[in-house]
């Protein structure tokens, strides 16, 4: 039986010391210039010494026009690289490897940050009443998308430079990527949309040039979801073509995780209506997808406890994933490779629509995870109420330090 403490060698010759990973977070605490700051260092020595084999970091992005929020972090080919090597070492300093997870947000671009998005198709996002928070996006051309697939190939081969041990590509939870993905949101009628094999295009290019310009020495990760939940979407048939086609493309390991913004999975409200599991949510999911997976598989969603985390190891998946049970309690994985049933209780709260629900949740890790960058207790004494308003004030002053950055005088 595999247990949590073996290593796991990827197919790029690279050793993960054990089975546990630090899935990616929204850490939104990127300095002035986009940059990773000393908050994200303390915050990633933390996580390093709390035992996790793998480091996946938050979303980086590859163009500064196109940020999910203004605490987003952003690699270009002339962004400074010393910050990114000081977070590298603060991420390998116990021992373990990370990886940047590289992500371009498409469609999904507050208003407040941008006029236009880009898309596969003009395809607006629907989250009810809080739709008009993002603009309709604007049909992407072949230049748009070229020039796409060169920024995630410099941002990888930057990262590489910085001393990273992988990237991974991030390909769910309603992204770019995973907006090319879907028939949902992907209604072209050329060689980038239609079927499968044309709307995994973007991707697949995208893998073939950060292989070509970082090399077989760095991991290529795909983060890519087991499911989109939403009828006529990306579904698990697609997942299991999509994993073989990464496979042929050169990838080292698959994430699966579930969702978009406009079906928030990981909440336990897909909008398919299927019922998630409290813990591991997409378990059920990976089953059918590993007996025809030919890559090693990386699950993330609700693990939050010893015995969970082993269960998705004795399921044949290769990697048991955390998030949000690290922003309340960095030091898990340690104590679950030595034999301790430590666990995280996670925060519940009584808002009803569950996009204001997800969004307040979120901004209680948000907090969590910026107190543990002062390298204080990960307790907060906010409800996910105050936390969200906290968080809309702590956004505000960032969203001016991003524009007066973005768009200089």
């Amino acid at each position: 039986m595999t247990t949590l403490n073996e290593p796991l060698r990827l197919s790029n010759g690279s050793v993960l010391p054990n089975r546990i990973a630090k899935a990616a977070m929204e850490e939104l605490l990127a300095v002035p210039g986009q940059l990773p700051g000393d908050a994200l260092l303390t915050l990633y020595r933390r996580l390093a010494a709390g035992g996790a084999g793998l480091l996946i970091t938050g979303h980086v992005m590859i163009d500064r026009r196109a940020v999910a929020q203004p605490g987003d972090v952003v690699l270009e080919h002339d962004t400074p690289l010393e910050p990114f090597r000081r977070w590298a070492e603060a991420g390998q300093s116990a021992g373990g490897q990370i990886w940047m997870q590289i992500n371009h947000p498409g469609r999904v671009i507050p208003k407040d940050l941008t006029r236009t998005t880009w898309a596969p198709s003009e395809v607006p996002i629907d989250v009810g009443g809080l739709s008009g928070m993002y603009p309709t996006p604007r049909p992407m051309t072949t230049q748009d998308i070229e020039e796409t697939v060169e920024r995630f190939a410099v941002t990888a081969r930057r990262a590489r430079e910085a001393g990273f041990d992988g990237v991974e590509i991030h390909a769910a939870h309603g992204y770019l990527l995973s907006q090319f993905l879907s028939p949902l949101v992907n209604r072209r009628d050329d060689r980038w949309g239609g079927d499968l094999p044309n709307r995994a295009r973007l991707l697949l290019d995208v893998v073939s040039a950060v292989r070509e310009r970082a090399g077989r020495g760095l991991a290529v990760g795909v983060k890519l979801n087991s499911a989109d939940f939403q009828r006529g979407g990306f579904d698990t048939d697609d997942a299991r073509d999509v994993i073989k086609m990464l496979a042929d493309a050169g990838v080292d390991l698959v994430e699966l995780s579930g969702g978009s913004i406009e079906s928030l999975a990981t909440a336990g409200a897909p909008a398919d209506g299927r019922t998630l599991a409290r813990e591991a949510y997409f378990l059920t999911l990976a089953e059918q997808l590993l007996a025809a997976s030919p890559l090693p598989l990386l699950l993330t969603g609700g693990i939050r406890r010893r015995v969970v985390a082993q269960q998705v190891i004795d399921s044949g998946v290769a990697v048991a994933g955390m998030a949000t049970a690290l922003a309340i309690d960095p030091t898990l994985p340690r104590q679950w490779l030595a034999g301790h049933e430590a666990q995280a209780t996670l925060p519940r709260t009584r808002i009803r629509n569950k996009t204001l629900a997800a969004a307040a949740l979120q901004a209680v890790t948000s907090r969590r995870l910026a107190r543990l960058g002062r390298g204080k207790s990960s307790k907060t004494p906010y409800s996910p109420a105050a936390a969200l308003l906290l968080e809309r004030l702590v956004r505000a002053r960032r969203r001016r330090s991003y524009l007066k950055w973005h768009t200089p005088a």
